[in-house]
């Protein structure tokens, strides 16, 4: 047999093994979930794109369900169980999730206008890049959630605890965090115009290059906070403990500061 022929007969032999190692992982994937819009609620149920708008399912188990690009407008989902569901890209607005159990649920780019989160479990929830003005999160439980370049405006956080939050970047003008716990949070770069911050704890926290006029931190604890380069023209200060805060100028303040970096 000449070099010619051994160098065709490789390569079809080859193909042949392409060939089945394509046929192979072909069979070994395992075909993908379609949406069921008219599935009962159900942990892992697949609601994709479906419309749900002002349904009821206060207390339902939809643990890891997939809810993303549907329409959930006004639904009520108090007390629901939905820890890990999949809300990216719906639209929540008005809807109810009063006391409900979202730990590690995904709510990228959701829209959430006026949606109650009061009383809500949601450690490691994320809601980065989300329209949530005037949300309702008041004595919610928010440990490490992301709201990383979220629209936050005149939402309210009162006694809301979220240490470890991240908000760098978000839109949070008028919102009210009175009585909140923001134990190491990080709030760089976020729009912060009159908020209100009274009586908040604040050890830690990173309001790095924040826009905090006319902020109210009266009675707050920014205890080792950080304030490099924020603008905080007309904000207020009154009460507020400063102990080792690092200002706006990048110096230290002394352990004993209140009311002012002295």
């Amino acid at each position: 047999m000449n070099m010619k022929s051994i160098f065709y007969k490789n390569i079809s032999v080859n193909r042949k093994g392409y060939v089945f190692l394509l046929a192979s992982l072909f069979l070994l994937t395992p075909l993908p979930a379609y949406a069921n819009c008219d599935a009962e609620a159900a942990p892992r149920v697949n609601w994709a794109g479906c419309d749900k708008s002002g349904q009821d399912f206060s207390g339902k188990d939809l643990s890891s369900a997939v809810l993303s690009r549907a329409n959930f407008q006004g639904a009520n989902f108090s007390g629901a169980r939905l820890m890990s569901a999949d809300f990216n890209f719906s639209d929540i607005s008005g809807a109810t999730f009063d006391k409900a159990r979202l730990e590690g649920a995904r709510l990228l780019s959701v829209k959430a206008e006026k949606t109650s989160f009061k009383e809500t479990i949601m450690d490691n929830a994320s809601f980065s890049r989300s329209k949530m003005h005037q949300a309702d999160f008041r004595q919610a439980r928010l440990r490490q959630v992301d709201f990383y370049e979220t629209r936050l405006g005149a939402a309210d956080f009162s006694h809301a605890i979220l240490p470890g939050a991240n908000f760098s970047r978000a839109y949070l003008v008028a919102a009210v965090f009175d009585g909140a716990d923001l134990t190491q949070a990080n709030m760089k770069s976020a729009a912060m115009e009159s908020v209100s911050l009274k009586q908040a704890t604040l050890t830690s926290v990173v309001l790095d290059q924040a826009d905090l006029k006319f902020v109210d931190f009266s009675g707050a604890d920014l205890t080792k906070a950080s304030l490099r380069e924020a603008v905080i023209d007309g904000a207020i200060f009154e009460g507020a403990q400063l102990g080792r805060t690092i200002w706006i100028d990048f110096k230290r303040c002394r352990a004993d500061a209140i009311g002012s970096c002295q």
